[in-house]
């Protein structure tokens, strides 16, 4: 028993030691969107659940929910999503979000705070 937990407490080590080595590109932009991509370890990027993988492409992942590359040691602000793969470099995540996407989000939380304020009294 001694031994699965050793293996589970390395295994666990090598896999936050390659979240630290994700590369997060900067963003770039259309007139439309905010662009960036992630650049996964090789290493980490074999460690993903076969589930994730496409299935008539072994090598290439499907579009991940936020939830499933946030799971695999994915952080990035909200808003972002898993919009295309690029075959040649399974590794490389391609995200998007709507342009201005953290203006629009505070404005709305302005919006809705203004809307909770408690009515004054007569």
């Amino acid at each position: 028993m001694a031994s699965k937990d050793a293996k589970a407490q390395e295994a666990a080590r090598k896999i936050e030691e390659y979240i630290e080595k994700i590369h997060y590109s900067e963003r770039y932009s259309d007139d439309e969107y905010e662009y960036r991509h992630v650049i996964l370890p090789k290493p980490l990027f074999k460690m993903i659940p076969k589930q994730f993988f496409s299935p008539d492409n072994a090598g290439t992942l499907r579009l991940l929910t936020e939830e499933e590359w946030r799971g695999i040691g994915i952080t990035q602000s909200l808003g972002w999503e898993h919009y295309e793969v690029h075959a040649p470099e399974p590794h490389v995540l391609l995200f998007r979000r709507p342009k201005n996407y953290d203006q629009v989000q505070a404005a709305m939380a302005s919006r809705n705070a203004a809307g909770k304020q408690p009515a004054k009294r007569k």
